[in-house]
């Protein structure tokens, strides 16, 4: 399993990324669902990882980690933040959404829990395990060489 995330975890988190970037414009472009000012936030957020791990994931270069990380630590926190406005709404309230249409609203609510920002949210959660699966198998593999190359000085 370690090398199965070594070998594909940042082809993982790319096809992760495509299909929420998809997925969102699906949503906006076909079903015509206005995204709210959140939802761009999170779109600002998903967009570019398509791009950095699609080249990534072409160059098997695993140095885009650190700079991958942040997106999805930022853009999984926006996710949070606006199923929380979602689901309570006393918060939807306390700072509504003035443009566009509020951020409290549901164009999709599945099974009674299953939102936009959720799906968002989930899809950042899998490209934050899938990359520091990635690190960590790297880590691993790099640790026991370290220690041989001390050992033979």
């Amino acid at each position: 399993m370690r090398s199965l995330f070594r070998n594909y975890g940042i082809y993982f988190a790319w096809i992760v990324s495509m299909v929420a970037t998809a997925g969102s414009l699906y949503l906006s472009e076909v079903l015509h669902f206005e995204p709210c000012r959140l939802c761009w936030f999170q779109r600002i957020f998903m967009y570019p990882q398509v791009i950095l791990l699609g080249i990534a994931a072409y160059r098997n270069d695993r140095n885009v980690i650190p700079y991958i990380l942040p997106l999805s630590f930022i853009g999984g926190s926006i996710s949070v933040y606006h199923y929380a406005e979602q689901k309570i709404p006393a918060l939807a309230k306390a700072l509504p959404c003035k443009v566009g249409i509020p951020c409290d609203f549901d164009y999709l609510n599945w099974f009674g829990f299953l939102t936009i920002p959720l799906m968002c949210l989930i899809a950042f959660i899998l490209i934050i395990v899938f990359l520091l699966a990635v690190r960590k198998s790297d880590k691993k593999v790099q640790a026991p060489t370290d220690l041989q190359e001390s050992q033979q000085v």
